[in-house]
């Protein structure tokens, strides 16, 4: 008797800890051979014999959880490669470091990581989200379903005039699901349910007409199984919620129009702007969590989903024929996360001011929060202060310090109406009837005391009329707004006056008198790394500067740099070492600095991983 069950003619299923599909390629397909979806125990591979197969081509996984692919090893052992969900990539490759960073105590991530491989594995890559991609000898699409974990997938085969659905833990049966448990994500809130909402609406405008889970029987009316789904699985986060979410709203209608040409998505976790031309294609104004239905705990890779989810009604409402470009006011995660994913999607081009652009094409470099888990490239860099033309729209780039130092505002003219975007600058605030704003810094921004005086007098020279905000509602302006602006500019700058040191030094406000760059590197053991040790001199005249790079054990010794940095000066030094050569996870380097006869000591720092 088989071990396998032939649920759709050429694919296989072997009844393991999860339901493992092998998809064989259809009769006289040529350039390659079988294909597993998920891989269970691994077992499978002892009974391939039964379909006349002696290996596999490839190992491709819906999600991370153990029941899925607990034998994986085998499949490396075997020579098989592995294809895992691009959010999930790291519980997969450096699985070893979630169990060795994961919260314990006074744990509020409820999320089921630890339900990941026991061992990292190597893998061969990741699948491509919204593409279609070859995998031994069959075409397989990739949709991102989220719900059971965040970054789980399904895999579409179009077959004999049908379209096969491999969904994972998406849905066990028509308005069913294998586990509630797993779509709760952090303490108290409703992430995983809402997104397998919206999971089922996507999946459903797919057409698929088989779904095969990796729990539960094959279902044939895959449009009413995910509509059911659908509309028990809305009950369930409405009856979490003071009142009902219209997720299926959400879908259709993403954007609110601003002015005809200006929309505003209303459904991502930080405010993404549309600005359409005449001719079909639109400009984005920063682009993170599209349809973000909340924020799970943890700041992991896999806690973290970019999508495209409103891309389809931005199409078919607005008569977008493309997305051409996308601009980012700042390098935060909220506002990039699904810059890369359009690029490779939508074949958009990133265009980012330049003194954002040097931060996202090497984001560890620099110690900064928020940052994306890779490098976003830019397309195009704009100059500050310069405007560019993109079709019937002149654009203007200003620096805007303050939220952070590595920001841009974007002027720009739309149906009369001069806008600026100002991203997280400041966000509007009415409470006890004071009408102020809250000015939004963070010393590890690279904060700066005089900035948002530089940005109220920004403001003062552009008069906009409107302007608009990465998280907040856009604000009219007025004279009395822009007079706000520079009394809370000037009141900022005094606070920090008061209290900061004057006594002949004037310290930077964001604390950082000594940064050791790049801050983190993950490279080979025994490489050659250069490093640069930037002091600033905060005196009121000039002072030599004498660094010296502590570096961890059985590295090469990196030896003393000096220089003279005039009054509020910012030198450099350059250090270049060997790492050792046995590999360490979090080594530990720091700068020790002397200027003139005052030692700051060790108060810079870098973090190398070496493999």
């Amino acid at each position: 008797m088989s071990a396998f069950t032939e649920v759709v003619p050429g694919v296989h299923r072997f009844a393991d800890t999860c339901n493992v599909y092998v998809v064989l390629p259809e009769p006289g397909e040529a350039g390659g051979g079988a294909v597993a979806i998920d891989f269970g125990s691994g077992d499978v591979l002892d009974h391939l014999e039964e379909l006349g197969l002696t290996r596999l081509d490839a190992v491709l996984m819906t999600h991370h959880h153990r029941d899925q692919g607990q034998g994986l090893p085998r499949a490396v052992e075997a020579g098989i490669p592995v294809w895992v969900p691009p959010v999930e990539q790291d519980l997969f490759a450096r699985a070893d470091e979630m169990w060795s960073a994961r919260a314990l105590y006074n744990d509020y991530n409820l999320r089921q990581d630890r339900f990941s491989l026991l061992e990292p594995i190597p893998i061969a890559g990741t699948v491509p989200e919204y593409r279609t991609a070859q995998f031994g000898g069959l075409r397989i699409a990739t949709v991102p379903t989220p719900g059971h974990t965040m970054g789980s997938v399904t895999y579409l085969i179009d077959r004999a005039d049908e379209r096969i659905a491999f969904t994972g833990d998406l849905i066990y049966a028509p308005g069913k699901v294998w586990s509630l448990a797993s779509t709760q994500w952090s303490y108290t809130e409703n992430e995983g349910p809402a997104m397998n909402v919206l999971s089922c609406h996507l999946l459903r405008d797919e057409h698929p007409d088989i779904l095969l889970p990796s729990h539960g029987e094959p279902m044939t009316d895959a449009g009413a199984a995910l509509e059911l789904l659908a509309e028990r699985m809305s009950g369930y986060v409405d009856s979490r919620r003071t009142r009902a979410w219209d997720l299926h709203d959400w879908l259709e209608r993403p954007f609110v129009r601003l002015t005809d040409h200006l929309l505003l998505n209303r459904t991502a976790n930080s405010c993404s702007y549309v600005l359409l031309s005449d001719d079909g294609p639109a400009l984005l104004i920063d682009y993170g969590y599209d349809m973000s239905t909340g924020w799970p705990a943890g700041t992991d890779r896999a806690a973290r989903r970019p999508w495209l989810a409103s891309l389809p009604a931005l199409k078919r409402d607005y008569g977008v024929t493309e997305v051409e470009v996308v601009l980012a006011t700042h390098y935060h995660d909220d506002h990039v996360a699904g810059i890369n994913l359009l690029r490779d999607v939508e074949g958009t081009q990133v265009w980012l001011p330049e003194n954002v652009e040097p931060i996202m094409a090497d984001p560890m470099r620099t110690d900064l929060p928020c940052q994306w888990f890779e490098p976003i490239p830019a397309d195009r860099v704009l100059p500050l202060g310069e405007a560019v033309q993109w079709r019937e729209y002149e654009i203007t780039t200003h620096p805007l310090p303050g939220h952070t130092l590595y920001a841009g505002a974007f002027e720009f003219e739309v149906d009369g109406l001069l806008v600026l975007a100002t991203g997280d600058q400041q966000a509007a605030d009415g409470r006890l009837g004071v009408q102020r704003e809250i000015l939004n810094y963070q010393y590890r921004n690279r904060f700066r005391r005089d900035d948002y005086r530089a940005s109220a007098a920004l403001y003062r020279r552009i008069a906009p009329g409107l302007m608009i905000t990465g998280h907040w509602q856009g604000r009219e302006v007025d004279e009395e707004y822009l007079r706000l602006l520079e009394q809370q500019g000037d009141e900022l700058a005094r606070i920090h006056d008061e209290l900061l040191p004057s006594d002949g030094l004037r310290p930077p406000a964001d604390g950082n008198l000594v940064l050791v760059e790049p801050f983190y590197l993950r490279t080979d053991a025994g490489a050659w790394l250069d490093y640069e040790v930037v002091v600033v001199n905060p005196f009121e005249e000039p002072r030599s500067v004498v660094a010296r790079l502590v570096v961890p054990p059985g590295w090469s010794e990196a030896g003393t740099a000096t220089a003279v940095a005039g009054a509020g000066e910012t030198v450099r030094l350059r250090f270049r070492v060997r790492a050792s050569a046995t590999p360490a996870k979090r080594q530990r380097l720091a700068a020790d600095v002397a200027l003139g006869d005052t030692r700051l000591g060790q108060a810079g720092d870098a973090v190398v991983d070496t493999l």
